[in-house]
């Protein structure tokens, strides 16, 4: 399984190399095993997945070297909340309970 480490075990190489052999991304290798896509990929292949260090050519023929973007398995893409349904909800509930912004609104509207 791997090593233990405060009390939980850390899943080792040859079970995210099989993982990867089956086809598994590292978002749902990471989901699969309850560690952060960027450790799966670490303990795949040695190489942090932040893209800090220079990977040698014989880094990148390591089984399950991604050929880029490994920037984004330890800091994914931002998304821009406001557009979501739950945010506007939430916005209308802060305002049918604020008083004075339902009047500034009745006002709008007028």
């Amino acid at each position: 399984m791997g090593e233990t480490a405060r009390g939980w075990a850390m899943p080792g190489k040859r079970r995210v190399l099989r993982l990867l052999a089956q086809g598994e991304s590292y978002e749902k290798i990471s989901r699969v095993l309850g560690i952060p896509p960027g450790r799966a990929y670490l303990i795949a292949t040695g190489v942090p997945a932040d893209g800090g260090d220079t990977v040698t050519h014989e880094q990148r023929r390591r089984p399950g070297m991604l050929p880029s973007h490994t920037q984004l398995l330890v800091n994914p893409r931002e998304f821009n909340p406001t557009a979501h349904d739950a945010v506007h909800r939430w916005i209308n509930r802060r305002v049918q309970a604020d008083a004075p912004m339902r009047a500034a609104e009745a006002e709008r509207t007028r």
